[in-house]
């Protein structure tokens, strides 16, 4: 893939089909205390496509989100040098929810600024934004 393809953004059928599959991985979630069922998935700049979905704990704080989940794979799977082109948040609860400031943060450590983030909005669509508009003071040891 060109860099120009990768800053051009998603194709709508690419964002269904990360979509479709961020929904179909919320249902692996385990959510036995909130039932707020998440799943993500991420298109990397290869394009090869990796899920995720929340694992929640009955300490809260050790709880993982599914953006993280899906990254964490990611970098088990393709190794730390990957480079996210585009991001699908879904849940089952067919409400609004965009992605925490800690996946935020996740999300900007794997990213380019032109990282596409779509989450659900409260009419049912997704809303689209990039990573650089959702976390624009981005925490950094270092230049990425």
């Amino acid at each position: 893939m060109s860099q120009n393809e990768a800053s051009a953004g998603i194709s709508s059928a690419q964002r269904d089909d990360l979509h479709r599959r961020a929904r179909a991985v919320a249902g692996n979630a385990y959510a036995p205390y909130s039932s707020f069922r998440v799943g993500a998935a991420v298109l990397l700049e290869d394009g090869s496509i990796v899920t995720g979905c929340n694992v929640e704990n009955a300490s809260y704080r050790l709880t993982t989100c599914a953006e993280q989940t899906a990254i964490a794979s990611a970098v088990a799977l393709h190794g730390p040098s990957i480079r996210i082109r585009a991001i699908v948040i879904a849940n089952l609860n067919d409400t609004a929810s965009q992605p925490c400031g800690a996946c935020r943060q996740t999300i900007h450590e794997f990213s380019t600024p032109s990282t596409e983030v779509f989450f659900p909005a409260a009419d049912g669509s997704l809303t689209r934004s990039t990573i650089a508009d959702l976390l624009p003071h981005a925490f950094l040891l270092k230049d990425n």
